[in-house]
């Protein structure tokens, strides 16, 4: 879905705010409601489709049933047989696919609406199936999300006030004397933006889907344990303790100030050696993690043949799924990270940097400049073969989010799941369902 188009603005999105206002006012700050946040959406899956994916063995999905099922909230994590699908109950369930839009291009197009957001703060995009009067309760979660509505119409009711409590016995962490403080219904193209800690219940009024665009936040327990790891690895082992102007012990069982401060050093010294440029490749590789694990490996083109097509109108198409950022680095130079790897880019290829992280799909022409400058042929070439992006004749077709019929989607957030996920990047849309 070609979530970039007159149609789908900036303007559009965030209802007639500006980001800076958008950010001033909202961002982790308090809920908005934006009407025909994207004008005539067309959905870019079918109902059926949703629950094909939730049937992969390779996909992460879950069902949760309200009512019918062995117990009230049961979840039931994926894969779901056809037998299982064929058997939903004719209301009160949801199905939820994450990661559609490493699955689904149109889908992955979805995020480039939100580009006055940092692309590292982006997790994936979830869908969700809901059958009429199906939820996942009320909950709130610790990160920030999008939900745009496609098909059908659901009603979302947000509270900043709540006691947080929840209904023990349950496979979800649903909230205890919930009270909404505010209600809208949402129909297809319609947004509605909720910041961490708000409390939020969505109920499917008929069968409808959702796309939730979840923004992750590395928490400060991964940041440190990842980075003090690195300075562990980065020690010598054999490298042992040494005094040799050791003194007479005053008291046998002290730990003397001058032996304290050699210590000392040796840590200090150990923490400095992972500063600067270490530094920022420790962090551009972490946020760029691939949830799945990194791919393996393809034949690759040789440089000449990548910048001999993209010099023929062909484009750079990332592939869904993949993370890309970048880092400034000292000399002009840049660090360019894509699925928690890194390459230096020299400081006469840095501006393509910009370029080749903004968007999905990178028209060769964008890149015309530098192509005929040594190192670049070379740095996409080994992009391609690392499966971060493909070479694809002419521009693809940007399907969805503009013009056609209205979209059926729109139901179901990201339910808190009982357990946070650990390891990493923190992941959102992990609690409760």
């Amino acid at each position: 879905m070609s979530a970039r188009s007159p149609a789908t603005s900036t303007s559009s999105v965030l209802g007639g705010l500006t980001p800076r206002a958008f950010l001033g006012r909202h961002w982790q700050k308090a809920p908005l409601l934006v009407r025909r946040a994207f004008p005539a959406f067309r959905d870019p899956l079918t109902p059926s489709r949703v629950l094909a994916l939730a049937g992969r063995a390779d996909v992460e999905s879950r069902l949760v049933i309200e009512r019918g099922g062995a117990r009230p909230w049961q979840l039931v994590p994926g894969p779901l047989a056809a037998r299982a699908r064929r058997r939903l109950p004719a209301s009160h369930w949801t199905v939820l696919v994450q990661g559609v839009d490493g699955l689904v291009p149109a889908v992955a197009d979805l995020v480039e609406a939100f580009d006055f957001l940092p692309r590292w703060r982006f997790d994936d995009v979830m869908v969700s199936l809901a059958a009429p009067q199906g939820s996942v309760g009320p909950h709130v979660d610790s990160y920030d999300v999008f939900l745009v509505q496609g098909r059908g119409r659901r009603r979302w009711a947000v509270a900043t006030r709540f006691p947080e409590s929840y209904r023990p016995g349950l496979d979800l962490r649903v909230l205890r004397g919930f009270r909404a403080e505010r209600e809208w219904v949402l129909e297809p193209g319609d947004m509605l933006y909720v910041p961490p800690g708000v409390a939020h219940h969505g109920v499917a009024l008929e069968e409808c889907l959702t796309y939730s665009i979840g923004l992750r936040a590395p928490s400060h327990f991964d940041l440190v344990s990842g980075f003090l790891q690195r300075v562990v690895n980065a020690v010598d082992r054999t490298r042992l303790y040494a005094d040799p102007d050791l003194e007479p012990a005053r008291a046998p069982g002290e730990i003397a100030p001058s032996s304290m401060a050699r210590l000392r050093a040796i840590v200090e010294r150990a923490c400095a050696a992972v500063r600067g440029p270490d530094l920022v490749r420790f962090v551009g590789e972490r946020l760029t993690e691939p949830k799945a694990g990194p791919s393996g490996p393809r034949p690759g083109l040789p440089p000449t043949v990548v910048a001999r097509r993209l010099l023929s109108g062909a484009s750079l198409v990332r592939r869904p799924g993949a993370r890309l950022a970048y880092a400034r680095v000292r000399g002009g130079k840049v660090e360019l990270f894509a699925d928690g790897r890194a390459w230096t880019v020299e400081r006469s290829l840095a501006a393509c940097a910009p370029i080749l992280t903004a968007r999905r799909v990178v028209p060769g022409a964008r890149l015309r400049p530098w192509l005929r400058r040594p190192g670049l042929a070379a740095l996409l070439a080994q992009l391609v073969a690392a499966r971060v992006f493909d070479v694809a004749a002419g521009t693809p077709p940007r399907a969805a989010a503009r013009g056609g019929t209205r979209s059926r989607r729109g139901a179901g957030s990201r339910s808190p799941r009982a357990r946070r996920p650990s390891g990493g990047v923190a992941r959102a849309a992990r609690r409760g369902a």
